[in-house]
């Protein structure tokens, strides 16, 4: 592959904004206490592809098949940079084969990111110019397996690169923390599951329930005979949650199934007697469960961040036995940025796998932080803690954390500091490629994505 030309300043400022937006599977990244004003809207717009829909056309303005994208600068001008999301539950048993062609192809294209390859599908995270991203998005689709991709697709605004190049009082970028964009940065990681949840026979592709557009999901969840329910973690849930949405106080996907069975009081062979804590329910739902007798399961309504968790979570609750189960289309994210604030029936802000960490009504950034020590969101009230130290532990991890941990993680953010990146500028490089004269790396399997 021949190298390529060298960037303006203005594209490495923009790379380097969208590469904090990519939402990061493994890893995410604080940022320090300051006030956070709201920044601009940015309108989304998602669809599924049908089987037969063409390949992948991204017209100019950054808008896609998937989702029509407000202008990310000037009236008329396309975004340098989008940043996409996608996934699709699939029967794929040789998604192994995928990975190399795959990740070429991103490097090639300089498309930076991450994306999970399993035998249930495909789900990722890409970042690149909107002639690269498509190009990807219709190498993938050219198995008719993973045609329909369920896709979002947010162009780089000029108040994301203030944001997250630092440009701004109120930037979550620590001193040191904007790294360079890496435009060969792509991880293509081969899974058992795209998204985990440890029950093998829970499948996606063959039913999941009723998708449920966010116009019309107030009028659902008002409904005191529907059971909402949140089926994110509880560190998500802290900060923000629709109104008479139970939390299953999970602190991981996995849990979840467990949590349902000895909610409902599953059996596992035939009866499919209900009881919910009462304390999460309305009074009428409340009699209703607990009466004596076979009762059928309640109706169900249930939302993720942006869909996916609930492909899962709904496919299982009917293999269970429930009638009536929906979904918000889309997620949380979908309802926040069509639903105005005066008719919205959520509380809070929405935890977001990227820098931003949460965001409000209309997707404007939210106020608050990220922990380094155990990747919780925390608050302004949080970070007046003693136990608060920026990129160290918060009051959710102080007491759990051994001084050794501290030590460690204070080192890192001197590293921070020091060189932008954690282990100096010479991070991820042997000794041996270092002497190397062309400095390529193996292909090895990797082992996070970004």
């Amino acid at each position: 592959m021949l190298p390529s030309p060298p960037l303006s300043v203005a594209r490495r400022a923009a790379t380097a904004a969208a590469h904090h937006l990519l939402p990061s599977i493994s890893s995410l990244i604080l940022d320090p206490p300051a006030p956070t004003p709201a920044v601009s809207r940015r309108r989304v717009r998602l669809m599924p592809l049908r089987n037969s829909a063409p390949l992948v056309s991204l017209p100019p303005h950054g808008r896609s098949f998937a989702v029509a994208a407000g202008n990310g600068g000037a009236e008329g001008e396309a975004p340098a940079l989008v940043v996409v999301s996608f996934y699709r539950f699939a029967d794929f048993p040789d998604h192994a084969d995928l990975r190399r062609p795959l990740k070429e192809l991103c490097e090639e294209l300089r498309v930076s990111g991450g994306i999970i390859l399993a035998p249930e599908g495909i789900n990722g995270s890409l970042c690149g110019t909107p002639e690269a991203v498509e190009k990807v998005l219709n190498f993938i689709q050219t198995d008719n397996r993973l045609k329909g991709l369920r896709v979002i697709q947010t162009p780089v605004t000029p108040e994301d690169e203030a944001i997250h190049h630092g440009h701004t009082s109120h930037s979550p970028v620590g001193p040191g923390e904007d790294a360079p964009f890496r435009w060969d940065h792509v991880r293509v990681k081969l899974k058992k599951e795209i998204v985990s949840f440890g029950d093998p026979g829970v499948m996606p592709t063959k039913r999941v329930g009723k998708y449920i557009k966010p116009k019309d999901w107030n009028s659902l969840i008002s409904d005191p005979d529907t059971v909402v329910i949140d089926v994110r973690n509880m560190y998500e849930i802290r900060i923000g949650k629709f109104k008479r949405a139970v939390d299953p106080c999970t602190e991981s996907f996995r849990e979840f199934p467990s949590w349902v069975d000895n909610q409902f009081q599953l059996a596992e062979s035939d009866s499919h007697q209900s009881s919910v804590n009462g304390n999460t329910l309305t009074e009428g739902a409340e009699e209703d469960l607990n009466s004596s007798g076979p009762k059928e399961l309640p109706r169900v309504a249930m939302y993720c961040t942006g869909g996916i968790r609930c492909e899962k979570a709904s496919s299982f609750l009917l293999d269970k036995g429930f009638k009536e189960v929906y979904h918000l289309e889309g997620g949380i994210l979908k309802y926040l940025e069509e639903i105005p604030e005066a008719e919205s029936l959520w509380e809070g802000e929405c935890f977001v796998f990227d820098k931003r960490v949460s965001v409000e009504h209309g997707l404007a950034q939210g106020t608050h932080k990220l922990c380094y020590g155990c990747k919780q969101p925390v608050s302004d009230e949080d970070m007046e803690s003693p136990k608060w130290e920026y990129g160290v532990s918060c009051p959710y991890c102080f007491s759990t954390r051994s001084e050794e941990e501290k030590e460690r993680a204070r080192a890192r953010h001197r590293q921070f500091k020091t060189w932008g990146v954690i282990g100096g500028p010479d991070k991820g490089r042997s000794p041996k490629r270092l002497e190397a004269s062309d400095g390529v790396k193996e292909d090895k399997q990797p082992r996070n994505l970004i």
